[in-house]
């Protein structure tokens, strides 16, 4: 289950704030310059084809904002997620579940480019090595800030941490609303999606599996 590393952006955000004198706060961008001269005249030509004015006081900029938006939004191609998790790879002598429930999960549908958000659970059972915890959450972002569906995702996430750290098992469950169907299309307003996707122990194992599922679905906190 090799996880294949996707082709490099031309790009990336970056974004920092700070405090120069005592007063408010400075927001530092950093983007393609290039790259969002390219993407933002394509905007324009976009705004003109659905019949608006780009040149109207309040369309004047928009061009610019939606392609460092997008260069935020898929930032992840400038990520490898796999060094996420080597970055912080420890031997410890423990053999149980490692779960990391509820997090904030924000994607691209590659499909008309419309969010789709929830939350992502990833358990691993370690082989003799464990990752950092703020690792798994990183992976989830590194994944989900590309142009997704839900269903690559779910299985990415698994792949990723399954080839890296050499568990015994990973489990991943994700919960997502896709705007692409509340919007437009179907316009079903309280669906929800739900992808799995297990190795090792996980699939073997019911009792692993089990036990997975009831403590994402318990309120421990």
């Amino acid at each position: 289950m090799a996880s294949k590393k996707a082709p490099k952006a031309q790009g990336g955000a970056k974004g920092i704030e700070r405090n120069p004198h005592g007063e408010g706060y400075e927001r530092i961008d950093q983007y393609d310059t290039e790259l969002v001269k390219r993407i933002g005249s394509h905007y324009s030509d976009i705004l003109k084809a659905i019949g608006e004015d780009p040149k109207r006081e309040g369309l004047q900029k928009t061009p610019e904002r939606v392609a460092k938006a997008l260069q935020y939004l898929t930032h992840g191609y400038d990520t490898d997620p796999a060094a996420i998790l080597k970055s912080a790879l420890f031997k410890e002598d423990y053999s149980q579940m490692v779960l990391v429930k509820d997090i904030e999960v924000y994607s691209m549908c590659e499909h008309h480019m419309l969010p789709f958000f929830g939350k992502a659970h990833v358990a691993y059972i370690p082989n003799g090595r464990i990752t950092g915890l703020s690792k798994i959450p990183r992976v989830v972002d590194a994944f989900a800030r590309r142009l997704q569906v839900q269903e690559r995702l779910t299985n990415e996430i698994r792949d990723c941490i399954h080839d890296t750290l050499k568990p015994l098992g990973v489990a991943v469950v994700m919960e997502c609303d896709h705007l692409c169907m509340r919007m437009r299309g179907v316009q079903k307003q309280n669906s929800v999606t739900t992808t799995s996707a297990f190795t090792g122990i996980f699939l073997s194992d019911q009792r692993s599996r089990e036990e997975f599922i009831k403590l994402i679905s318990a309120r421990l906190h």
